[in-house]
């Protein structure tokens, strides 16, 4: 699943139909993640994953970005578990850059949207 995709779907209203996984650290949790989303990190995702996540609803992992694995292992961790799983890909740096809101330890925030990774004056991509 992409960003565009995963926020679209979470700003909708309702019932997305699946959960939002943030499979990082509660330092960067604490720096930013998705409106939403809930916090498990990989490691603890055996100990905990069946306390917080009901296997009949998909999950969607996210880490930092492109350049980190964190949400591929939680993925894996999940459906060794027997969850479906989705990674949303590009992870919170793409959530960030394409400028959708994002929640700190501080309270909301938003960026401009990065001309590199969505059209400026567009509601989304057009793919």
């Amino acid at each position: 699943a992409d960003v565009s995709d995963v926020a679209s779907a979470l700003a909708a209203g309702g019932d997305p139909g699946f959960v939002l996984l943030d499979s990082r650290s509660t330092e960067a949790w604490d720096q930013g993640h998705a409106p939403g989303a809930i916090h498990l990190p990989t490691a603890l995702i055996p100990e905990q994953a069946a306390q917080l996540l009901d296997k009949a609803v998909p999950v969607v992992t996210y880490c930092w970005g492109p350049g980190c694995n964190g949400a591929t292992r939680a993925a894996l961790a999940l459906a060794e578990l027997g969850y479906q799983v989705k990674e949303m890909l590009g992870g919170f740096e793409y959530w960030a850059r394409e400028g959708f809101e994002f929640e700190t330890w501080e309270g909301s925030r938003k960026r401009e949207a990065d001309p590199l990774t969505a059209p400026v004056g567009a509601d989304d991509c057009g793919c």
